[in-house]
């Protein structure tokens, strides 16, 4: 890894889909703060999330109830053998998630805790797998077309919305799966490259998603959350926010509202950072902010190795 760049820091947070088996098994043996994490959080859900994402198997940690608090405890653990190396080193100007990743970005931000957090996305995934249940969908990805071609496509064809803008070039679409299937049909003969059905049954990032979110906003509203010490740049809105009643609403505006990554990314570029970090399984995040602009610096940090190569 290089050493970053004299400038802004910031660290982000992958979402749902870059989890897989074995994810943090070397952070648990050899970080004793990464260890700590784990271990809380085998205790605070009352189960070995730890063996999930150790051992598997793959279609249990894959279920979005296991998944979505796995990747949460992933990052986090990131997190915490990160700053047990570097201390007082690692100060971002700004935080970001991509999607579920947001819940760790402002775990990060002392937003609330970790046990907290952990609930939030556990019952996150429990309203979102009930909605598709009642509301069944699909989502797409779509390479080699603009947001606003596609937008354009969504708009004629209907039940269909963007769902995540990742980057130049690579759009997620959210709906029902007929509209979306046409959809993906007319973002070919577009000139699309190539188009993807993801491997989950809901509709994430749209109104298919009301009802989780009604649900969800109960529960949100309840938190005592606290000011972000460090601004986080929102899915929803793509600039930052750091009271409680903002984060709230971001919370669960997010569920059916698009993820404007894209945005997110060039807003903390052109307020100075050069170095993104990100904290959590895979390089996805990493990859995307390469893409958005090659002149940032963006890495990952998802294992042992990472992090003792790593110089901040």
């Amino acid at each position: 890894m290089r050493e970053p760049a004299n400038g802004g820091l910031a660290l982000v947070f992958p979402g749902q889909g870059s989890q897989y088996v074995g994810m943090g098994r070397d952070l648990y043996d050899k970080c004793p703060a990464a260890r700590r994490v784990f271990e809380e959080a085998d205790a605070i859900l009352g189960f070995s999330l730890s063996k999930l994402c150790f051992e598997g198997p793959e279609a249990e940690l894959t279920d979005t109830v296991n998944a979505q608090p796995a990747i949460l405890a992933m990052s986090a653990a990131c997190l915490a053998a990160l700053k047990e190396k570097v201390g007082n080193k690692l100060a971002p100007a700004f935080v970001a998630g991509h999607s579920l990743g947001e819940y760790t970005a402002l775990l990060a931000a002392g937003v609330f805790n970790f046990r907290t957090a952990l609930h939030l996305v556990r019952e996150r995934g429990n309203v979102m797998k009930k909605a598709g249940q009642e509301q069944p969908g699909a989502m797409a990805a779509v390479l080699g077309l603009k947001a606003a071609s596609l937008q354009a496509i969504c708009d004629k064809v209907g039940d269909v919305w963007l769902a995540n803008d990742n980057s130049p070039g690579q759009v997620v679409l959210s709906g029902r799966k007929p509209a979306l299937e046409q959809a993906m049909q007319l973002a070919r003969e577009r000139g699309a490259r190539r188009t993807i059905l993801l491997a989950v049954s809901i509709a994430g990032h749209s109104p298919l998603m009301t009802l989780a979110a009604e649900s969800f906003a109960k529960t949100v509203k309840r938190l005592p959350l606290a000011t972000a010490s460090v601004p986080i740049v929102a899915n929803t809105t793509a600039s930052p926010v750091v009271e409680p009643s903002d984060i709230c609403l971001e919370l669960v505006r997010q569920l059916t509202s698009p993820v404007r990554w894209v945005e997110s990314v060039r807003y903390m570029i052109a307020e100075g950072i050069q170095f993104f970090v990100e904290l959590g399984p895979k390089n996805v995040l990493s990859r995307l902010i390469n893409r958005i602009d090659r002149r940032v610096q963006a890495l990952n940090v998802g294992s042992v190795a990472d992090i003792e190569t790593l110089r901040v």
